[in-house]
């Protein structure tokens, strides 16, 4: 499952370096890990659904590698913001004065590293011993995924500013999914025992079903 996820940023790092990626290059790979970032965390909220609908129960060990490769393309979308464009480590007091500004008076950069900053302590969190320590505590402290992906919607619509088709296309799966999320567990399992979705009645999933 991981080297598949890796497929996108090694492509990115293959353009960028045979010279295939041109004039703003720097816009360029920034907007690229950010919407494969937000790709793999609307993957990663699909799997819970998923599962509840169909009862594929496989896709359990999928949700949290989705979730942690979401997370690396997202840090890695910060890092270019960070090294690349706002060029750190050559001028670190004017940069950071430079960031400082950004996150504060450009209302799509607020909303992207408010997301960012929210997305780490589930990134730290995600390992069995901290679902241990956490306990129920763990599923509510990563139900904060779903204002998570909103944040990098409206930051890449924000971003893009003229083109929203992309940004409302991932608004429109987040709805549904969150819809899904919300209809009672005992409803979908009904649906599942009358043969629908398509494919018969499916084996119940496990009550515990954490938040990603």
């Amino acid at each position: 499952m991981a080297l598949p996820c890796a497929v996108p940023l090694a492509w990115i790092a293959y353009e960028l370096f045979a010279g295939r990626i041109r004039g703003e290059w720097i816009k360029e790979i920034t907007h690229r890990t950010g919407f494969w970032g937000l790709l793999f965390i609307t993957l990663a909220l699909a799997v819970t659904p998923a599962r509840r609908l169909f009862g594929w129960n496989a896709l359990a060990s999928w949700r949290r590698t989705l979730g942690l490769w979401g997370f690396a393309y997202i840090a890695t979308h910060f890092l270019i913001y960070v090294l690349l464009d706002k060029q750190v480590p050559f001028e670190p007091a004017i940069a950071l004065r430079e960031i400082v500004k950004d996150v504060a008076k450009r209302p799509y950069i607020t909303v992207g590293f408010t997301g960012f900053l929210m997305l780490v302590p589930l990134a730290v969190t995600s390992t069995k011993g901290w679902i241990r320590r956490l306990g129920k505590r763990w599923t509510q402290l990563h139900a904060l995924i779903y204002a998570i992906a909103l944040a990098g919607v409206v930051h890449f619509a924000w971003s893009v500013k003229a083109d929203l088709m992309v940004p409302t296309r991932f608004a429109t799966v987040l709805i549904v999914l969150l819809g899904l999320r919300l209809v009672p567990r005992e409803a979908l399992a009904k649906l599942r025992t009358l043969g629908w979705p398509r494919g018969g009645p499916a084996r119940a999933v496990p009550s515990a079903d954490p938040a990603l």
